[in-house]
């Protein structure tokens, strides 16, 4: 029997592959525009934002493009998602910090971090404000400070970072990634492992005093940032010790 010898596949020339693949070219030819958009800087961000919320029809204050950059960071596919949703819900209107807060995922963790950074500085006024701010928009306290404690823990962990070694291992330990400990190490030097168990202490009172109904939620939430910032008499044990504790 002949034996049949299997055909080699001929090989396309470099030229031809690239005529394939040439979407650009394609693109053009049938009448369309490529816009090459780089990666943004952070710095960049709020600039951009700004620019697509006008190509939009869009109005964005100071405060929101602020809130939607802190947020979003540099993804310009995300920045577009999240406009076309701001920009329908305001119906024209401005659109407000308030409003990005309240659609956009990721707005609270932003304000939570300002409002951790403001207690690690004892920035009372800083904290005070923006935790007014976070109930005056209908955020619930136990979910503040379900966020805070989570803020606190990643700072203990970056209190404790060496390396970028140890931030990738300490961001598996608790299902963090390795920029939001970084971002925290230069705040870790701050405060002390002791600090961070006070803090501890005081957000477990607060959640036990609002779960045993012993004052109000936003009350016990005002003692609890008051104390974190270092605030003589604003201990938020008492509520549920009925003494202040030795500190």
């Amino acid at each position: 029997t002949e034996r049949i010898q299997p055909r080699r596949r001929a090989r396309s020339s470099p030229a031809k592959a690239a005529e394939k693949v040439d979407l650009v070219e394609a693109v053009t030819s049938a009448g369309g525009r490529v816009e090459r958009v780089t990666r943004l800087l952070g710095e960049q961000v709020p600039g951009w934002i700004t620019a697509r919320a006008r190509l939009a029809g869009a109005t964005l204050e100071p405060t929101a493009v602020h809130e939607l950059a802190a947020a979003v960071g540099p993804d310009t596919e995300r920045i577009e998602q999240e406009l076309r949703k701001l920009t329908t819900y305001a119906r024209g209107a401005p659109i407000t910090a308030a409003d990005v807060r309240a659609l956009v995922a990721g707005a609270i963790e932003t304000e939570i971090f300002d409002l951790t950074r403001a207690v690690v500085r004892k920035d009372t006024r800083g904290a005070i404000g923006t935790l007014e701010r976070l109930l005056g928009e209908g955020q619930a306290p136990q979910q503040i400070l379900a966020l805070l404690l989570w803020q606190f823990r990643v700072l203990l962990f970056a209190s404790a970072m060496k390396s970028s070694a140890d931030a990738e291992r300490m961001a598996k330990a608790i299902r963090s990634s390795p920029g939001a400990i970084a971002r925290w190490q230069g705040e870790a030097r701050r405060i002390s492992r002791a600090d961070v168990t006070r803090a501890y202490e005081a957000l477990y009172a607060t959640d036990l005093a609002i779960k045993q109904g012993r004052t109000e939620p936003e009350t016990a939430m005002m003692l609890c940032v008051l104390d974190l910032c270092g605030v003589a008499g604003a201990d938020p044990r008492e509520l549920i010790v009925g003494e202040p504790p030795r500190r």
